[in-house]
């Protein structure tokens, strides 16, 4: 189908980069911000359209993130701005929790109808990803009665107390920031570059690491993202989580699939959980489901989410009327313009534009990915060895040149690429080619 952007969907440097204005901003931002709020690249946006982002100095930048995943429809869809402004105009907020509103219950009614299974399911709606984690968290230990929460090598899911003990690095996650809450347990996964095990091979080292380090019968719930984003994109092999599905049921534990990052059409299904085959008991949603606005949500098996008490999770914004209406408008988006196929295009452009980096660029040592997300993992030349330092060098010199890329993985090593699905592929063409001129240099 033929879209309209407000912006031209082209790349177009006229200043320096950062920009005049972005470094009188950057003034500004150093006296007033906290410092923890760290920035990639201190060049400030005004507006965007579809893929492209336009600075306050009137720069047209590529961008390959999304803001991490959660433009995944393009940049101020004009639906979805209208979708918000008109619900602002009618009603900001009431509490769903004292008086509801409708919007709150068609999205619930949305999730279960897009998320994987054909169970009876129930949604809670919160403002964030690691609050959606932390209810699942709390939802599970109440099914269960039992506290162990289980996560995944190179896991992130998220910064609150509770969630960065379930990511996995400590910088700059959480070092400096405990105690940690307790029984939270990290357990190896599948990835295939580095272990060069099968999926059930994987799977079975996993299982006997629970067995002899935790314990099957305490943990309460199995928290896993089927795609990893922030660890590296990391995709397990074939098989590892259909057996780590089979061992949860076999031990009566609370199956997650924490798809904040790549849920909501972006890997070319509603869910990437769907790619491998296994249908969890709970997910998490958020980032991509209401096109920027704050909204992330808890859905599972009914039996599950009824088991906390009235009042037991909730929040005085979660699922506003207006992130609601937004979010209607994205599920009506994606399905209207045919999004989910638009992101196994965009896989197919990326796959035939960088696959082939792996032969041309000896530091990198392996591309990897589904749809609209892709790692790419650098490495010194000859090894596995993690090139942390080859990485900062591309996303500084492709950010100088209007091409903004995402940092990835334990050893940030890892270029990460989470284009909106509505990228063309001439602006993956020439934001692959701004790449390769820093992966040639640092090649040779």
């Amino acid at each position: 189908m033929t879209r309209e952007f407000s912006v031209p969907q082209q790349r177009n440097v006229v200043t320096e980069l950062p920009g005049p204005k972005s470094v009188d901003l950057q003034k500004r931002r150093v006296a007033s911000v906290s410092a923890g709020a760290g920035t990639l690249a201190n060049i400030y946006m005004e507006r965007g359209s579809g893929a492209i982002l336009v600075d306050v100095d009137g720069n047209q930048l590529i961008d390959l993130g999304c803001g991490i995943g959660v433009t995944t429809i393009g940049h101020a869809h004009p639906e979805v701005a209208a979708a918000a402004a008109e619900q602002a105009g009618k009603l900001t907020h009431t509490l769903f929790t004292v008086t509801p509103y409708e919007n709150y219950v068609r999205v619930a009614e949305k999730l279960a109808e897009i998320t994987p299974g054909d169970f009876e399911k129930h949604s809670i709606l919160v403002n964030s990803g690691a609050e959606a984690v932390e209810n699942a968290v709390k939802i599970a230990r109440k099914y269960t009665g039992r506290r162990a929460i289980v996560s995944l090598d190179h896991a992130f899911h998220g910064r609150t107390n509770l969630t960065m003990g379930m990511t996995y690095r400590p910088w700059p996650e959480r070092a400096g920031m405990g105690p940690i809450p307790a029984e939270l347990y990290s357990v190896p996964i599948s990835y295939p570059f580095r272990d060069g095990l099968s999926g059930e091979e994987a799977a079975e080292k996993t299982i006997d690491y629970i067995n002899t380090h935790i314990g099957a019968s305490e943990i309460a719930a199995f928290f896993v993202e089927p795609i990893q984003g922030d660890g590296g994109v990391i995709i397990p092999a074939d098989g590892f989580f259909k057996r780590i599905r089979e061992f949860c049921t076999e031990n009566g534990i609370v199956f997650v699939a924490d798809e904040i990052q790549a849920g909501i059409g972006r890997t070319g299904t509603w869910y990437s959980i769907e790619h491998h085959g296994v249908v969890p008991d709970l997910v998490t949603s958020a980032k991509g489901i209401a096109g920027g606005f704050p909204l992330a949500a808890v859905t599972g098996r009914a039996e599950i989410m009824d088991a906390v008490q009235p009042g037991g999770i909730g929040g005085t914004f979660g699922g506003n009327p207006v992130s609601t209406a937004a979010a209607l408008a994205v599920f009506d988006i994606i399905e209207k313009e045919n999004l989910i196929a638009e992101a196994q295009r965009v896989e197919k452009s990326l796959w035939a534009r960088i696959g082939d980096w792996p032969e041309r660029f000896p530091i990198v040592g392996e591309v990897r990915g589904k749809g609209a997300m892709f790692g790419v993992e650098l490495v010194h030349p000859g090894t596995k060895t993690p090139y942390p330092e080859a990485l900062k060098q591309v996303i500084t010199e492709a950010a100088t040149q209007g091409v903004i890329v995402l940092d990835a993985g334990s050893w940030d090593s890892v270029l990460r690429i989470m284009p909106s699905v509505v990228i063309s592929e001439e602006l993956i063409d020439d934001a692959a080619s701004v790449i390769e001129q820093t992966l040639a240099r640092l090649s040779a």
